[in-house]
């Protein structure tokens, strides 16, 4: 059996299984473009203009048009090269440009808005797969009405970054390796962050190796076979490698935190195949990094210094707390500092829920990695939301508890966060708007 064969749904039952999460992102977006179109209207803006030419897009643009070698030098001395944008993005836009009549901004756009349906798609995938259906349905309508959701519908990379990422840990949970090796790879190549999925792979596929080591040893030592010792497929989410064992028969129901994940994938993968889903996923990631510091001459560390040259790093949060430590300099300043310590604050709150509600190691790594990424930035404060948006995972608690609620009452709450969600999302990209 290849990697690829792991027992999984057909493409035609799982779409259809993913259909009411899919159409009801669908509507969420369309929504949000229609009175993102009627507001630039009204203040005489193209909305097409800010969907895919403003910032990021711009930078994306101009690497699939004229590749690399780009950059802005400032007055205050700093250098913003377009080294610091990850190339799977220009590449798929190049790509499509030239089999169709699209522009590179317009077969930008088009990439996020497939990428976007895949990422929903992805998801669902992951949160159906731990709580069930409906908490699939949910997360997907939660990460549509983020705040910042309208950059899912931008010429930008975040959508492309969240279904890579997305569909790797889904691979990681079924134990498909291989696949969610590339996928981590590719993810690499889209964004910084794709250190985070390489970390969920990493961990998970040592976790697995390690225990089955273990029980290996163990069944040496009691003269049982290591087979009979292995849960039963299907014991935790439908067969995860990662599944945590139900802590009650009715869905959707956290697992129970304190048992560990099965040892190794439902199907008996082999060693090998999860050495070489470790072995791939870094590479994405490694070989553009690797690239830009023979290109830059600076060996590997070339990177950061294209990075400190938009006054972007990792400071562990000192930066950012600065920052909102100076907004209580006023008081108008006061409450937007109130909001930015709530925000931080509900980010670890949730994050600590899906803990404690015994999500898989990968999840709980993936999100880590990009909470700590986003929160600890030394630069581009209001990019966090934004960078945050990957994080899919701190939305399954939400997205279980309206699960368990009356359909009626998470429909409303869903339908009211949606509408504004739209509403500021038109008000944002026609003002400040992204980075």
């Amino acid at each position: 059996m290849t990697d690829l064969d792991t027992p999984v749904a057909p493409a035609p039952s799982a779409l259809r299984r993913a259909a009411p999460a899919l159409l009801g992102y669908a509507a969420v977006r369309a929504l949000g473009l229609i009175v993102l179109a009627v507001w630039s209207t009204a203040r005489d803006k193209s909305a097409h203009t800010l969907l895919t030419a403003r910032w990021d897009s711009l930078w994306y643009t101009r690497v699939a048009e004229l590749g690399y070698g780009y950059e802005v030098r400032l007055p205050n001395g700093d250098v913003h090269s377009n080294l610091a944008f990850f190339p799977l993005l220009p590449w798929l836009e190049r790509g499509l440009h030239a089999v169709s009549p699209l522009s590179y901004a317009d077969a930008g756009l088009v990439v996020s808005l497939l990428a976007s349906l895949a990422a929903a798609w992805g998801v669902f995938a992951v949160a159906d797969h731990v709580y069930g259906p409906r908490a699939g349905v949910c997360a997907v309508l939660l990460w549509a009405v983020l705040p910042v959701g309208i950059v899912q519908s931008m010429a930008y990379s975040e959508s492309l970054f969240t279904a890579l990422a997305a569909w790797s840990l889904y691979a990681v949970l079924t134990g498909r390796w291989i696949t969610a090796g590339t996928l981590a790879a590719l993810a690499g190549l889209t964004r910084p962050v794709g250190l985070a999925v390489v970390a969920a792979v990493w961990a998970a596929g040592i976790v697995s190796f390690v225990r089955e080591s273990r029980e290996s040893r163990e069944s040496r030592e009691s003269g049982q076979p290591t087979e009979s010792r292995r849960p039963a497929e299907g014991s935790g989410a439908r067969g995860s490698s990662f599944a945590w064992p139900r802590s009650g028969a009715a869905r959707p129901r956290a697992r129970d935190a304190s048992h560990a994940p099965a040892p190794v994938p439902a199907d008996g993968a082999p060693g090998w195949r999860r050495a070489l889903g470790l072995l791939l996923a870094p590479l994405g990631a490694a070989g553009y990094v690797l690239w830009v510091g023979r290109r830059t001459g600076k060996g590997p560390l070339g990177y950061l210094d294209v990075q400190a040259g938009w006054r972007n790093g990792f400071d562990g949060g000192y930066a950012f707390a600065r920052f909102v430590a100076e907004k209580f300099t006023s008081v108008p300043g006061a409450f937007a500092g109130l909001a930015l310590i709530a925000g931080v604050a509900l980010v670890i709150r949730l994050y600590v829920v899906g803990v404690r509600q015994g999500q898989p190691l990968p999840l709980l790594v993936y999100t880590g990695v990009v909470t700590a990424l986003a929160l600890c930035a030394s630069s581009y404060f209001g990019s966090k939301p934004r960078l945050l948006m990957p994080a899919f995972p701190l939305l399954l608690p939400l997205a279980l508890a309206l699960a368990r609620a009356r359909p009626r009452r998470s429909a409303a709450v869903l339908a009211a966060v949606a509408a504004a969600s739209a509403v500021y999302g038109a008000f944002w990209l026609n003002g400040s708007g992204p980075p």
